[in-house]
């Protein structure tokens, strides 16, 4: 870890609470709320996966809208609800831990950025809405190249911006597929495994160090 010049970020379900949206309408939606929400989340990945496979590439924000049509008809929620479902998603809260741990790997000698499946315009209002404008050197989208996690090409664009090496990155995402994407490319890949009843995928790779949510990054740096 000696040689890290830059630390890269995953943003859904690693900084932000992809749950957080359908948590809000808890009251609406009922106890079925956390199901929907996973199963929202579930549809959306298998969409971006799909998608990139027949080479018919819509953004995150249509992938987001699609999926989540499904998952209301699913779940038999009100389609009145759709709109407010879809606002709350522009304004993921992050988890708690985010914002001073950012703060503290800013004030230390690293690019830090986000390398992400959401279009510029998602992840910008993101950062700005969770008060994170002035942390992230770059926010990299997939739309750049146009195709999904866990194609090469997206894990290329730090490298190419960056010009340095595969190995001096650390990479954090919450999605074991996203940690064995960018740790067979060849970054060093850690999994924030904030859900301990996961269990790691057989994709030919095994993460760097394992954590439970991001303050566990300052004891590795």
């Amino acid at each position: 870890m000696k040689n890290i010049k830059a630390i890269i970020f995953d943003a859904y379900g690693t900084l932000f609470d992809v749950n957080s949206a359908a948590e809000k309408c808890k009251d609406k939606i009922g106890d079925k709320w956390e199901g929907f929400a996973n199963y929202w989340r579930t549809t959306q990945l298998e969409y971006t996966w799909l998608r990139s496979l027949m080479k018919r590439h819509k953004d995150f924000w249509q992938v987001t809208e699609d999926s989540l049509d499904k998952s209301m008809k699913t779940y038999q929620i009100d389609s009145s609800m759709r709109k407010e479902l879809l606002d709350l998603y522009k304004i993921l809260s992050t988890f708690e831990e985010v914002p001073e741990v950012l703060k503290s790997l800013k004030e230390k000698n690293y690019k830090l950025a986000i390398l992400s499946n959401g279009t510029p315009n998602l992840l910008n209002e993101l950062v700005k809405s969770n008060n994170l404008k002035n942390i992230f050197d770059d926010i990299f989208s997939i739309e750049e190249v146009g195709i999904y996690k866990p194609d090469s090409k997206v894990y290329d664009l730090p490298i190419n911006q960056y010009q340095i090496q595969k190995n001096e990155v650390v990479f954090l995402s919450a999605n074991t597929w996203d940690v064995s994407g960018g740790g067979n490319y060849g970054y060093n890949s850690i999994w924030v495994n904030r859900n301990n009843n996961n269990s790691f995928d057989n994709l030919d790779y095994e993460p760097i160090h394992q954590i439970e949510d991001l303050s566990k990054l300052l004891d590795i740096i």
